[in-house]
């Protein structure tokens, strides 16, 4: 896929971050300027931080391309509820949203402690490092960066230092934006990838991706757990079996309904329990989860061409309510 718009996605990240700065009180974030110039966001770490902060650091991972609002749904145990959309799906989840770039430093090169993260946002263009970046072919030239870090602590120098060479950026120009799963502004931002993940999948079962023209999707948003492994598995849940996702395509109605019915993660071997009983029942290893279960719990696909729609998946809440608030049955 080629795409020969520049949608500024650096430049747009980059002045919401600003404003989120300039706001830190507002959003209950912290921000630390390294000695290099490079400004690092705590939305998390050592300070509360939001669910607003959440939802501003979701527009900001998604290159300023989406748009991302709270609502609750009264009729539900567990109302509260984000909502996505954009325009140009592709590029706001697949070019900057995806946490697809693998940073890492070994521990003997870090104080006898490994650092591992996937960074996400924008400023991956700028690196274009990924298989998945180079494929979709959008790029820009930027003198800003932005780079969104789900980790519980701040990363290394060596981590920073390789972010600003990657992306050739002067370190002034560069925001790291940390946000760990156990915080309010954590759960949010990852759950209001639940557009981004069925933009992935759809990559994953080759559908052409140019022929999407526009998305939509909400998902419950649960509250943050103190332990990791915990935090994870509800915002995993809220997408697998909470996730509602519209995907507007255009082309032959076969394949749209063809795509209908294999996004949903109802189609994988793991469905049913949850992420964490999951994550458990292979020792934690993450590449043993089937990559299918990725993916919203119900979809419906619209054929602009034809006007015809298809859905296919369902959504789980008693699942969700028993895992996240231990209703009785």
């Amino acid at each position: 896929m080629t795409n020969k718009v520049c949608f500024a996605i650096n430049d747009n990240a980059y002045r919401l971050a600003e404003l989120m700065i300039k706001n830190s009180e507002k959003y209950n974030i912290n921000v630390k300027r390294e000695s290099n110039g490079v400004r690092v966001l705590d939305a998390g770490l050592h300070c509360k931080g939001s669910v607003l902060a959440g939802i501003k650091i979701a527009e900001i991972c998604m290159g300023g391309l989406g748009s991302i609002t709270l609502g609750m749904d009264a009729t539900r145990k567990i109302p509260n509820t984000v909502f996505v959309n954009s325009s140009v799906p592709v590029i706001a989840c697949l070019s900057s949203q995806y946490a697809g770039w693998s940073l890492s430093v070994p521990k003997e090169d870090n104080a006898g402690k490994p650092f591992n993260c996937l960074g996400s946002g924008p400023a991956r263009v700028l690196a274009n490092r990924e298989d998945l970046i180079k494929e979709i072919a959008y790029s820009e030239i930027s003198q800003k960066g932005v780079l969104i870090l789900e980790v519980a602590c701040y990363p290394p120098r060596k981590i920073i230092d390789k972010i600003i060479n990657d992306c050739r950026l002067n370190p002034e120009n560069l925001v790291l934006i940390i946000t760990p799963t156990t915080s309010l502004a954590g759960t949010t931002q990852v759950v209001s990838r639940v557009l981004e993940v069925a933009m992935h999948k759809l990559h994953a079962l080759n559908f052409p991706l140019h022929n999407v023209v526009e998305g939509f999707a909400n998902a419950p948003i649960p509250l943050p757990s103190s332990d990791f492994l915990e935090a994870m598995g509800r915002t995993n849940d809220a997408i697998l079996y909470g996730g509602l996702v519209q995907l507007v395509v255009i082309g032959n109605d076969s394949e749209s309904e063809k795509l209908s019915k294999a996004l949903p993660s109802s189609n994988s071997k793991d469905y049913g329990k949850s992420f964490s009983e999951i994550f458990k029942s292979v020792s934690y290893d993450f590449y043993k989860i089937d990559p299918m279960l990725f993916a919203p719990a119900k979809v419906i696909i619209s054929n602009l061409d034809s006007g015809k729609s298809w859905v296919e998946g369902k959504l789980n809440i008693p699942l969700l309510e028993e895992s996240w608030i231990g209703l009785e049955k």
